[in-house]
């Protein structure tokens, strides 16, 4: 597995704990930083994965409204917050991932969260999850 595997699935597992801790503003960017710091220490999240999965983090934390819009729009049959945890987290990542036209492409952003997904989702979170990401790539590039 890479390293910007393990950065992703690290930054989903902080996302899903976060979820049960905070209250309905969602994610705060307060001490986001020393939150991760201890969350790697206390689940052994690998060094080299860390950096990855804080750039992960602080973006979705504070991009999340533009992200969660635009999951709503590719999903328009679906509200963000009836989505299991897990699978909003995951689309929340690969979006944020896609609206940064960064050095990920976007049908490797659409494959890592599958293989997430397959790993750390129901049965049929993996087609779910392809499926919004398509949509998301979709409204991204036209």
């Amino acid at each position: 597995m890479g390293i910007r595997r393990k950065a992703r699935e690290a930054a989903l597992q902080f996302l899903f704990q976060e979820d049960f801790k905070l209250e309905e503003n969602g994610h705060s960017r307060e001490n986001l930083q020393e939150r991760f710091a201890g969350f790697c220490t206390m689940y052994q999240v690998n060094r080299q994965a860390r950096p990855y999965a804080l750039t992960l983090l602080t973006g979705v934390v504070e991009s999340r409204q533009q992200v969660d819009d635009l999951i709503g729009q590719a999903a328009s049959n679906w509200r963000l917050s009836r989505l299991a945890a897990t699978d909003r987290n995951i689309l929340r990542l690969a979006g944020w991932e896609m609206m940064q036209d960064n050095d990920v492409p976007d049908q490797v952003a659409i494959n890592e969260a599958v293989e997430i997904a397959k790993r750390f989702g129901s049965k049929e979170s993996p087609s779910f999850i392809n499926g919004v990401l398509d949509a998301v790539k979709t409204v991204l590039r036209s």
